[in-house]
């Protein structure tokens, strides 16, 4: 079960790659069937709070008629930062899928784990490594080819000059 939906995760983060943004891709589920969907949005919109999972988690309360998430899986493709791991300890998520992990900026294990401090009221069950080759790759590919554009990007401004 958490294939078929890392997979519709992995669709929206594509969808990310066509506006060249970074391809970050989230469902949200409830009783079997998608009721969020989002992906990164950032520079398209030109503002912090279009993240994957906040998109997702607006979308899924729009469909709910309920900021409370209670009952709700969500499955994103790399490991929540700490807005959005905020957002989802908030919309009472009961457990959030995890593609890959996110050494630099992740707060779901990485470098804090937002989601399951005993402090908060609410804490989210957490499963990491879900197709995490297929979540890793995407990314990869992303910045691979993102690096190489730039590089000819600057060469060409550099032959321009000359």
């Amino acid at each position: 079960m958490n294939e078929k939906y890392m997979w519709e995760a992995l669709k929206e983060a594509k969808k990310a790659i066509r506006l060249g943004e970074v391809p970050i891709g989230c469902v949200i589920v409830y009783q079997d069937k998608i009721i969020g969907r989002g992906y990164n949005k950032r520079n398209t919109k030109k503002t912090t709070l279009a993240h994957a999972e906040l998109i997702a988690i607006e979308k899924a309360s729009k469909s709910m008629g309920d900021w409370r998430l209670e009952d709700c899986i969500m499955y994103v493709t790399l490991e929540p930062c700490q807005m959005c791991s905020g957002a989802i300890v908030q919309a009472r998520i009961k457990k959030v899928v995890v593609g890959t992990m996110n050494p630099k900026a992740g707060c779901a294990g990485s470098i804090l784990n937002l989601l399951q401090m005993k402090e908060f009221n609410h804490r989210v069950e957490l499963e990491t490594g879900v197709m995490e080759k297929e979540c890793t790759k995407v990314l990869q590919d992303f910045f691979q080819d993102l690096r190489i554009r730039n590089k000819n990007e600057k060469q060409k401004a550099s032959e321009m000059e000359n």
